[in-house]
C-alpha cells in the first residue's frame, strides 16, 4: 500500500518493493540491482505512485502529487535499503526530508524500537558519489516536537566536491567562492555561489537582500524555469552546466544571528517548498563565509524552518546534522 507523507511542505510517496511487484512493475529484490536497472521500472513506478487521480489535481499544482517516491524498505531491520526516485524517474543520492519521511514510515510500520539508532542506505546510479550512501538516524524530540536527527556527516566544499567545471573564482570575507556564469546571466546578483556536497551536490548562491531571493512561483515562470533547468538538471532534460550530473540550487540570505532564509530549485524536481539537505548545505555555506558559527542554525524556507546542528573541529566543519519531522497525510 502506498502512503503520502509531508515534511515541511516536501511530500514523498512511500511504497514497498512488494507493492510495486504486485502491480507488475519489475523491481528486483535487491536494492543495488534496482538502482542499476532503473530504466526498466522507475517511470512506471512514478506514474503509479505519484500521479494525481483523475479530476483531483488542484489548479496551479505541480504535475505530480508528490516531490518524489521512496521505495523500500528492502529489509525488516537496520540497515534499511531504499531508493529515492525523483518525479522525472531519476535517482537521488540523498534527501533530508525524504529520509525523515522514510524514518517516520518505518516507525508507523512498527519496524523501529523506541530510541533506536538505525542506518538508512540509499542506492543510486551516480558515478561521482559512493553508492549506497549511508545516514545514521536517531529518534529525538526538539522543542516538544517528535522527529529524527539525521547525521549527514562532513560536508565537502568547492567545485571539485560536486564535479563542477568552468567556473570562475570570487571572494567573500576572504573565502573563495564560485561565479557560475549561467546563474549570473539570469540575475547579476547571483554572482557568489558556494558548492557544497552533503551526500548530494548543491550550489548555494549567497545574496544580500530579499529581492534577490527568487520565489517559488517566480522560478516556475517561462524564461527563468528553462534557465534554471539547464543548470540544475543533467542531460537530456538539462545541460548539466556546470555539473554534468546536475546540481541542486539554493539561494541564501542572512536574517539574524544563527538564522538564514533560503529558496530551493531541486535537480529533477524544480521549485520546492523545502529540502532537508538543501537546508544543511545552506547552513554549511553560511558557516564557510562567516555568516553563522558552529552550533544550532535555523534555515527558513517557504515550507517551514529546519533546525541544523553544525559541529566544528580544529577550524573545520566536521559534521552537519538535520532535525526533521514528518506526518502521513494520505
Amino acid at each position: 500500500m502506498t502512503a503520502l507523507y509531508d515534511a515541511r511542505g516536501n511530500r514523498y510517496v512511500v511504497v514497498s518493493p512488494a507493492e510495486l511487484r504486485q502491480r507488475s512493475i519489475a523491481l528486483p529484490d535487491d536494492a543495488r540491482q534496482a538502482a542499476q536497472t532503473l530504466a526498466t521500472w522507475s517511470a512506471r513506478a512514478v506514474e503509479f505512485c505519484c500521479s494525481w487521480a483523475p479530476g483531483t489535481q488542484p489548479t496551479g499544482a505541480k504535475s505530480h502529487r508528490s516531490d518524489g517516491l521512496l521505495v523500500g524498505p528492502f529489509q525488516d531491520a537496520s540497515p534499511f535499503d531504499l531508493l529515492i526516485v525523483n518525479t522525472d524517474a531519476t535517482l537521488a543520492e540523498r534527501s533530508g526530508n525524504g529520509l525523515t519521511i522514510f524514518s517516520q514510515a518505518l516507525s508507523d510500520q512498527g519496524l523501529l524500537s523506541d530510541g533506536e539508532t538505525f542506518v538508512l542506505r540509499v542506492h543510486h546510479d551516480k558515478s561521482d558519489s559512493p553508492s549506497p550512501g549511508q545516514t545514521l538516524v536517531k529518534a529525538a524530540e526538539v522543542e516538544d516536537v517528535k522527529g529524527f536527527w539525521l547525521d549527514l556527516g562532513q560536508p565537502g566544499f568547492g567545485p571539485a566536491a560536486v564535479s563542477a567545471v568552468g567556473v570562475a573564482t570570487v571572494l567573500l570575507n576572504d573565502r573563495e567562492l564560485s561565479q557560475v556564469e549561467p546563474l549570473t546571466a539570469l540575475n547579476p546578483a547571483w554572482s557568489r555561489s558556494q558548492f557544497v556536497r552533503v551526500g548530494n551536490p548543491h550550489c548555494v548562491t549567497l545574496v544580500d537582500g530579499t529581492d534577490d531571493l527568487p520565489g517559488n512561483q517566480q522560478m516556475g515562470e517561462p524564461g527563468l524555469v528553462e534557465g534554471l533547468t539547464r543548470i540544475a538538471y543533467s542531460m537530456p532534460a538539462g545541460a548539466g552546466n556546470p555539473c554534468v550530473a546536475g546540481v541542486n540550487l539554493q539561494w541564501a540570505m542572512r536574517l539574524s544571528d544563527g538564522h538564514l532564509a533560503a529558496r530551493v530549485f531541486e535537480r529533477g524536481e524544480g521549485p520546492t517548498a523545502s529540502s532537508g539537505t538543501s537546508a544543511s548545505a545552506v547552513a554549511s555555506a553560511a558557516w564557510r563565509v562567516g555568516w553563522v558559527g558552529a552550533g544550532k542554525v535555523k534555515v527558513t524556507m517557504p515550507g517551514g524552518t529546519a533546525p541544523i546542528l553544525l559541529e566544528e573541529e580544529l577550524g573545520q566543519l566536521s559534521r552537519v546534522s538535520l532535525f526533521g519531522t514528518a506526518q502521513r497525510i494520505d
